[in-house]
């Protein structure tokens, strides 16, 4: 295929992937099916990030609050996260994908933490796309823990509160060395962040997809980055445009 011919592709494009449920739902298939589904949606959408040339993808995989779901279909996604590294990573690795894994870590069931922790040290010299896997991921409480390490800090005498400026937090945020993703897509239809890189996502571009995540493909994701291309980043300041005419 070939490649996405855009005057701009973002650096950073982060998913909060939405709608499993409600596509096995529509369809009067068990919420397992969608979830199945989903990793599908994952493969293509890893696949067209890097022909694209987006250098970074984060996926909103399982959020902190997702344990709050009944235990059966927990069990049912981090059994897909298992089969997942298992069937993926080889060929993650041979397309020279880098995977990094945010998120809380403490308290992680049985082989879930090692299969993370594996898959990041197999991948860890990866130069191509990065892939950021948000597992276990809340953005406040990644914030909170960011602010806990430097109040230590603080306590300990290594650092003074009037040094901590908005660098510095983000150092200790679990995407410290990423840039913050200039494009956050969002599917299903549902238009919010839901804790989701809140702190990174200060001047990020929002597209809201209606489509279920395993509907989610290459021609929809290109479409996103087509929306991202068209929009008038600012920052703050005027648009290019407005300063075209007042200068």
């Amino acid at each position: 295929m070939a490649k996405l011919e855009l005057a701009i592709i973002p650096q950073h494009v982060a998913i909060i992937m939405d709608g499993n449920g409600r596509w096995a739902n529509k369809r009067g298939l068990p919420r397992t099916v969608g979830h199945s589904k989903g990793v599908e949606a994952v493969r293509e959408t890893v696949r067209a990030a890097g022909e694209a040339g987006v250098k970074y993808l984060t996926l909103f995989a399982f959020s902190s609050e997702n344990w709050r779901r009944p235990e059966s279909e927990v069990n049912d996604l981090l059994g897909l996260l298992r089969r997942f590294i298992r069937r993926d990573l080889a060929e993650l690795h041979r397309e020279n994908v880098r995977i990094k894994i945010i998120g809380e870590r403490e308290n992680l069931r049985g082989d879930i933490l090692p299969l993370l922790l594996e898959a990041e040290e197999t991948t860890k010299f990866n130069t191509a796309l990065t892939l950021v896997i948000a597992f276990n991921y809340g953005a406040r409480n990644e914030i909170a823990r960011a602010m806990a390490k430097l109040a230590t800090q603080v306590e300990q005498g290594a650092l003074k509160a009037s040094d901590i400026d908005v660098e510095m937090i983000s150092r200790n945020l679990d995407t410290a060395e990423i840039p913050d993703p200039e494009l956050i897509i969002r599917t299903s239809g549902e238009e919010r962040l839901s804790n989701f890189l809140l702190w990174q996502a200060a001047y990020s571009e929002l597209v809201f997809i209606p489509d279920y995540w395993p509907d989610f493909d290459r021609r929809l994701f290109n479409h996103a980055l087509e929306i991202f291309a068209s929009r008038d980043r600012r920052f703050g300041g005027l648009s290019t445009k407005t300063a075209a005419v007042v200068g």
